[in-house]
């Protein structure tokens, strides 16, 4: 009688995962936790009074949690020359939830008691006016009060038209935009490479805006 010869093959099975490029240079999205733009201010300088509608996207996916005046879909605004926009505010404000794919290698170590002092001059070096550089100070630094230093990562048109895009029916000749990712610590041991400053072009119609990022 013929013996049977069985031969078992052990075929090792490979789970690919194809959320993410392998390489590609941008964070994976599946691996990105959210953050909240807190208080982002944008101000509208037309060169005379404009008629203007003012939408917000998110490429990577995002969420409107706060604004004024009230957003719906976007906002249809009268925008003077001297920013007054409906007669009645100053900028546009909105907060809102987003894919935390900022920067956090490129920035400062500040102690809480400097932080003043600090923003007025960073603020200024960007090329925001006196009352622009008011409005963060009085709301932000009466809040940064719990760590003894904070990091500061500023964040650029370039990264931050990645995550929330502001999108103009009459473009800004210029646009500038600056939120700085801030961290609290409480001690100084951490070495951060020396960001490159860029600086608002206030010219023609024009638009400025910073906001926060709390880590």
């Amino acid at each position: 009688m013929k013996k049977l010869l069985f031969i078992v093959l052990v075929i090792p099975i490979i789970f690919l995962d194809y959320g993410c490029e392998n390489n590609s240079t941008e964070p994976c999205d599946q691996d990105t936790s959210t953050a909240i733009a807190r208080k982002p201010n944008l101000y509208l300088y037309p060169n005379e009074t404009m008629l203007l509608s003012v939408e917000i996207n998110f490429p990577k996916g995002g969420k409107i949690i706060e604004s004024i005046p009230k957003y719906n879909d976007s906002w249809n605004i009268s925008v003077e020359s001297n920013g007054k926009i409906n007669g009645t505010y100053d900028y546009l404000f909105y907060e809102c939830e987003i894919p935390d794919l900022t920067q956090k290698e490129n920035g400062w170590v500040i102690k809480t008691e400097n932080l003043k002092e600090f923003f007025s001059s960073n603020l200024e070096i960007y090329g925001f006016n006196h009352d622009e550089i008011n409005d963060f100070t009085e709301y932000w630094i009466p809040i940064l009060k719990d760590y003894d230093y904070y990091e500061i990562y500023p964040q650029y048109k370039s990264t931050l038209d990645r995550i929330v895009k502001i999108e103009f029916s009459v473009e800004p000749e210029n646009y500038f935009r600056l939120f700085y990712v801030i961290i609290g610590r409480n001690d100084k041991h951490l070495e951060l490479s020396e960001p490159i400053m860029e600086s608002a072009n206030r010219e023609n119609f024009y638009s400025v805006e910073w906001g926060v990022i709390i880590d």
